[in-house]
């Protein structure tokens, strides 16, 4: 397993933690492969019922790693291992049910993976920013699924284009956390002790829950729509407007998109 990740059993709980504390746990390649190889391990793991995913160290993941020495090419973006493929992966391939522990920013595909979960718990310092509009693109990682399900159209519209910082009391008021911790101190020891209750439940009626409810909040056609958002994302990546958000984000200042 890539150091980029850390794997731990607990019982019948398996722990996944990004471990790019340094970079405040961008996704890069490495990291991309080695979270959708554990995923559908724990999937295929008799002895696993239930799963929790956090970050190491202050954030939970910061989006995209856009270092110069980032090797990531677009064609490698939309590879089996790309986050365009978590919620896929996480949603439909993974039936056991996933807890997600936002323990700091999450911002971007970062948010993405976040709602890729089933279930998710934040502590106080939590933040969320979409990232997307202000470098002039679309969501990708599945976002426009799941955020759309859980906040609801006007809501979710709101939240990817005002593209503001949601501090982690209003991400549960809106819904895209289940529940905030009344401390950080205490953010671990709660959402390892809700990953261990996950993981005492029934795996059949676990499982199954999680199955129907898919179907249900998943679109029939949601490889083609992941397709889809990856497409757009990328045609707005690569316009002008991505170049001066890209720049204008970087130097702290105002972008002054044209539309092209």
């Amino acid at each position: 397993m890539a150091d980029s990740l850390v794997v731990e059993t607990d019982g019948r709980l398996r722990v996944l933690r990004l471990n790019r504390p340094e970079r405040k746990n961008a996704l890069n390649r490495e990291l991309f492969g080695a979270l959708v190889d554990a995923i559908r391990d724990a999937a295929h793991d008799e002895d696993v019922w239930a799963l929790g995913l956090t970050g190491n160290g202050g954030a939970f993941c910061s989006g995209l790693d856009l270092a110069p020495d980032n090797e990531e090419s677009d064609d490698e973006s939309e590879s089996d291992g790309s986050p365009n493929h978590f919620a896929m992966v996480m949603r439909v391939e993974c039936e056991k049910p996933i807890l997600a522990g936002i323990n700091g920013v999450a911002v971007g595909i970062g948010v993405s993976l976040a709602m890729a979960a089933d279930i998710r718990i934040a502590a106080p310092s939590a933040r969320f920013h979409p990232g997307y509009a202000r470098v002039a693109t679309s969501p990708d990682g599945g976002a426009t699924v799941t955020v759309s399900e859980a906040l609801g159209y006007e809501r979710a519209m709101r939240f990817f284009l005002e593209s503001r910082w949601v501090p982690a009391e209003e991400a549960r008021a809106i819904g895209l956390v289940g529940e905030v911790t009344d401390s950080d101190d205490e953010f671990e020891e709660k959402f390892l002790a809700y990953g261990r209750m996950l993981a005492e439940v029934a795996p059949m009626a676990a499982q199954q829950t999680k199955r129907l409810l898919s179907r249900v909040a998943m679109p029939d056609n949601l490889p083609a729509h992941l397709d889809e958002e990856i497409r757009l994302a990328l045609q707005g990546l690569a316009s002008e407007d991505s170049r001066e958000g890209v720049r204008a984000m970087m130097a702290k200042e105002k972008p002054h998109f044209r539309g092209r």
